[in-house]
């Protein structure tokens, strides 16, 4: 039959879900990255945690094996460009989440002019258009290291990889002209149909 791996749960949901000032950022995010539920924003949430976590522990750790994590550590999200090549352990706990949010595929789509909007670029990603160094990506929450940012593109045998294609095409707005229209008054007659005297025709 085989091994069966239990699954286990990769992320962590708020111990206070009804916090006001949590809720309302939840929503600005939701609206700002276009997450389809608040589970792909809890996921985000518990990367960065756990990036944070290792770092607290990884600070007041001594030893060899403990400046190992600590480089493994720093090079990982310099390579995810989370952190400057010149950044130190203290910096990971000052990261915010937005930081996270910028190297989402789905964000990066759109920030490279491949769609027209963020949830258009969601939707891309979702029904296979889009590739990173010729590998098929489908998830819009997909993290994007700095090596692979310049290789994002569609594939090759997707019809949006036409940039006339419609659907790619930014229409630009032009703003709209106020037509004023004089109001001509109706022309008064009399019972049998005739203009009245005094009146211009």
């Amino acid at each position: 039959m085989g091994y069966v791996r239990r699954l286990r749960k990769q992320y962590s949901t708020p111990m206070h879900p009804w916090i006001g000032p949590n809720i309302e950022k939840e929503r600005e995010l939701k609206e700002k990255y276009a997450f389809k539920n608040k589970v792909e924003y809890y996921k985000i949430n518990s990367l960065l945690k756990d990036f944070k976590d290792r770092a607290k522990k990884l600070i007041a750790a001594q030893g060899q094996q403990a400046e190992r994590e600590r480089k493994e550590l720093l090079d990982r999200l310099r390579r995810l460009g989370l952190l400057e090549e010149n950044a130190q352990m203290e910096d990971i706990l000052a990261i915010p989440i937005e930081k996270i949010m910028e190297r989402r595929l789905q964000t990066l789509l759109f920030k490279k002019g491949l769609a027209r909007s963020i949830k258009q670029a969601r939707q891309f990603i979702s029904h296979h258009h889009v590739s990173i160094a010729g590998k098929k990506i489908t998830s819009p929450s997909y993290i994007v290291s700095k090596a692979e940012e310049e290789q994002v593109s569609f594939v090759p045998t997707s019809a949006f990889s036409d940039f006339n294609h419609p659907e790619r095409v930014i229409l630009e707005k032009k703003p709209e002209e106020k037509k004023e229209r004089k109001r001509e008054r109706p022309e008064r007659r009399d019972m049998r149909g005739k203009p009245r005297k005094g009146e211009r025709r």
